[in-house]
């Protein structure tokens, strides 16, 4: 069963075209990465997904649910069901890492403060962190890795998801930081059998993590297949893209941490 599926999408914002006639689905455990260059319209598919858009034309589907056919009330509940990484992490400044995590079990369930804090604790840990040294301290005291790595776990916390989306989540960290929040991605695909969607440009990024490869461009998709496939692409608009990337590609595809992954 697809879990998100795009069903000839066309959306413009006023007079500006942004998608053309996309489609393509994800299933349930699978990992898909949409690439493309900048303004290519990758965002704008994750904000499409999460119903805050709704296409001119085609039909966005959501768990099986045509997302734009949804009243608001529905599209939240529904909502539930993914968690959503942004590209800064969007955590609230003048909030504590713990307040942050267990934001949406402080605002929406009738848990003590004392379970809420056991939930908190288990999933800092859960993503790599160390509740002792960090639950109290504010997100301007961390580092952009673990401030990325806290948004991930507030997002699990909120709506234990079916479905995560990430919005360029390693952007502006280091490698040792690139590399913890990319074994992180997976170890939540695989252990908690979600249906992941990665938005990036990062060409290390998307092999590490994807099990199939969307490229965006000018709206339009290019291409939808495997690694395999897509080295073997042909098109001009793929091969374009990727051209960048070209001596490092080999490289990067068989390296040892992602062959490990």
């Amino acid at each position: 069963m697809a879990m998100i599926e795009f069903q000839n999408v066309t959306f413009a914002y006023e007079d500006k075209p942004v998608l053309r006639n996309v489609s393509f689905s994800v299933a349930q455990r699978e990992s898909l990465v949409i690439m493309g260059p900048s303004g290519s319209g990758k965002s704008t598919t994750l904000r499409l997904i999460l119903g805050l858009e709704c296409p001119q034309e085609g039909t966005v589907f959501v768990d099986g649910e045509n997302i734009c056919k949804m009243a608001e009330k529905d599209k939240r509940e529904l909502r539930k069901k993914i968690g959503m990484v942004f590209q800064a992490g969007a955590l609230f400044d003048s909030m504590t890492v713990g307040e942050n995590v267990g934001y949406y079990l402080l605002e929406h369930t009738d848990l003590s403060f004392e379970e809420i804090g056991e939930r908190v604790r288990k999933m800092l840990g859960f993503v790599g962190l160390n509740a002792d040294e960090i639950i109290d301290k504010l997100p301007e005291e961390l580092s952009g890795g673990m401030r990325r790595r806290v948004a991930i776990g507030r997002a699990l916390l909120s709506t234990n998801p079916k479905i995560m989306l990430y919005d360029e989540p390693t952007t502006g960290l280091d490698p040792a930081a690139i590399e913890n929040i990319l074994r992180l991605i997976m170890k939540l695909h695989d252990e908690k059998e979600i249906a992941t969607v990665m938005v990036t440009h990062q060409i290390a990024d998307a092999f590490a993590v994807a099990d199939r490869f969307v490229v965006i461009h000018d709206g339009e998709v290019a291409f939808d297949g495997t690694l395999e496939e897509l080295r073997a692409s042909t098109d001009e608009r793929v091969q374009q893209f990727l051209e960048p990337f070209r001596k490092s590609f080999t490289k990067v595809a068989n390296s040892h941490f992602i062959n490990g992954l």
